[in-house]
C-alpha cells in the first residue's frame, strides 16, 4: 500500500488555479451581461446623452473638473470640453461595449471599455444608482479576466489558427487577427503615452500602474508566443495571467456577497423592513411604477407585502452562508434572479437588475451554462435556417468547451 502523502491535495489544488483559468462560462457571462448592459443603457440614453455627461449637463465641465481635482478621479473627459472630443468619447464607449459583448480581441477592448465606464460616470457622479456603482467595480475587474474563453470572436479564431500554431516550425507565419492587434495595441500604446506625460490618467497610482502592466505585458505575451511559444517564459506568463483570473473572479465573488450581506444587515436596522411595510412605499411612488395597475394590485394585499419583504431580507442575508450547499445556494440563487426581475418589472430598473443578475451569474452551475449555451446554439441555426451545414466538432461537455490555450490568443491583444 501506498502512502497518502500530506502534500498531495495542496500541491493538486495549486496546479489547477495555476494550470487554467477556472469559470470560463461564467467569466463569459459576466463579460456579455455587463457590456451588453452598459450598451442598451448608452443606447438608451443616446438622446440625452449631452444633458447627462456632455456639454449641456447641469454639472458643468468645470464643476466636474473642481470635484476631479479633489478626488483624483479618471475620466477622459476632462481632457478637453468640447463637444467633438464628448462625441468621439460617447462613441468609443458604445463601440467598446458592443466589442466586448462579442468578444473581439478581449484584452484590448476591456481595457478601453473601462476607459469609457470611468470617464462618463465619473464625469457626473451623482447621475448613478447602486447598478452603476456595481458596473463601475465590474469593468475594472474584467481587464484583469480571461473572459474570452468561450462564447466569443476570440474563441472561434483560436480554433481556426490552432493548426498553424502545432509545431515550432510555425515561429514564422502570421496568423488571421495578428495585424489587427498590433495595430490596437500600437495605437493604444501611443495613448497611454500621451495620457501620462500630459497627466490625464488621473491622480491615483494604481490606474496608470495597472495600465502599463497590462500594455507591457501583453507585448511581451505576443512576442512569447510567435517566437519562443514552448519557452518557460511563455508557461510563466500564462501562469501569471491564470492568476489574476482566477484571483479576479475570487473577489467579483466577494463583492456579490458583500453587497447582499450589507444590503440584507442594513435593511434588518429599518423599521419598515421590520414590521414587513417596506415593499410598499416604493409602489406607491409615480417614479418608480412603470406599470400602475399592476403596482396597485400588489400593494392592495398587505400579506404580499409583508411575504416578500420580509423573504428580501432573508434571502440577502443567508445568501453568503450558503455557497457550500450547492442545492440550496441555487435555491437561493433563482430567488433573487427572480427578485431582480420584479424590481426590472414593477419598479422600472431593468439596468439596475441587469447588472445585478449578471453578478449573479458568477455563481451559475457550469451545467446549466453549458446547456443555456446549447439552446442558445440550436435557437441561433434554427433562426438562420443552417440545418444543411454540417457543424463542426463539438466538445463532450457543451457546445463551445474552452481551448486548452484559453483565451490567450497568439495575437498581440487578441
Amino acid at each position: 500500500m501506498s502512502t497518502p502523502q500530506p502534500g498531495r491535495g495542496l500541491a493538486g489544488s495549486i496546479q489547477r488555479v495555476t494550470a487554467s483559468a477556472l469559470g470560463p462560462y461564467q467569466s463569459a457571462v459576466i463579460r456579455i451581461g455587463f457590456s451588453a448592459t452598459f450598451l442598451m443603457f448608452l443606447l438608451r440614453e443616446l438622446p440625452h446623452r449631452h444633458e447627462m455627461y456632455g456639454p449641456d449637463a447641469p454639472w458643468r465641465w468645470d464643476l466636474a473638473r473642481q470635484l476631479i481635482s479633489g478626488n483624483q478621479a479618471f475620466t477622459t473627459l476632462m481632457w478637453s470640453d468640447s463637444a467633438l472630443w464628448f462625441e468621439i468619447v460617447y462613441a468609443l464607449a458604445l463601440l467598446s461595449s458592443l466589442l466586448l459583448m462579442l468578444g473581439w480581441h478581449t484584452r484590448a477592448v476591456s481595457v478601453v471599455f473601462m476607459a469609457g465606464v470611468l470617464s462618463l460616470q465619473n464625469r457626473s457622479i451623482f447621475m448613478g444608482d447602486g447598478g452603476d456603482n456595481v458596473i463601475h467595480l465590474m469593468s475594472i475587474y474584467l481587464v484583469l479576466t480571461r473572459c474570452g474563453q468561450v462564447w466569443s470572436l476570440d474563441a472561434r479564431r483560436a480554433r481556426g489558427r490552432a493548426s498553424v500554431y502545432a509545431g515550432q516550425e510555425a515561429g514564422g507565419r502570421r496568423v488571421p487577427g495578428e495585424r489587427a492587434g498590433i495595430v490596437l495595441w500600437v495605437v493604444l500604446g501611443a495613448v497611454l503615452v500621451g495620457a501620462t506625460v500630459a497627466g490625464g490618467l488621473g491622480g491615483t497610482v494604481w490606474l496608470p500602474l495597472l495600465l502599463w502592466c497590462l500594455w507591457i505585458g501583453q507585448g511581451a505575451w505576443w512576442a512569447a508566443n510567435r517566437y519562443a511559444p514552448g519557452n518557460e517564459l511563455r508557461t510563466l506568463l500564462d501562469v501569471i495571467a491564470n492568476l489574476a483570473h482566477n484571483a479576479t473572479l475570487v473577489v467579483i465573488m466577494a463583492e456579490v456577497c458583500l453587497i447582499y450581506a450589507t444590503a440584507g444587515w442594513y435593511k434588518i436596522q429599518g423599521s419598515r423592513w421590520q414590521d414587513g411595510t417596506a415593499l410598499y412605499y416604493p409602489l406607491k411612488l409615480e417614479y418608480f411604477t412603470p406599470w400602475p395597475a399592476l403596482s396597485d394590485l400588489l400593494s392592495s394585499s398587505g400579506v404580499m407585502v409583508m411575504v416578500l419583504s420580509y423573504a428580501t431580507v432573508i434571502v440577502q442575508v443567508a445568501f453568503p452562508f450558503t455557497l457550500f450547499n450547492r442545492r440550496v445556494k441555487n435555491f437561493l440563487l433563482g430567488a433573487m434572479i427572480c427578485e431582480h426581475a420584479g424590481i426590472a418589472l414593477l419598479l422600472g430598473l431593468p439596468f439596475f437588475s441587469m447588472a445585478m443578475i449578471t453578478a449573479d451569474a458568477v455563481f451559475l452551475p457550469t451545467a446549466f451554462l453549458v446547456w443555456l449555451g446549447g439552446r442558445v446554439a440550436t435557437g441561433h441555426e434554427r433562426l438562420f435556417r443552417r440545418r444543411g451545414r454540417v457543424p463542426a466538432p463539438r466538445a463532450a461537455d457543451g457546445p463551445e468547451a474552452p481551448e486548452p490555450d484559453g483565451d490567450g490568443s497568439h495575437t498581440l491583444v487578441g
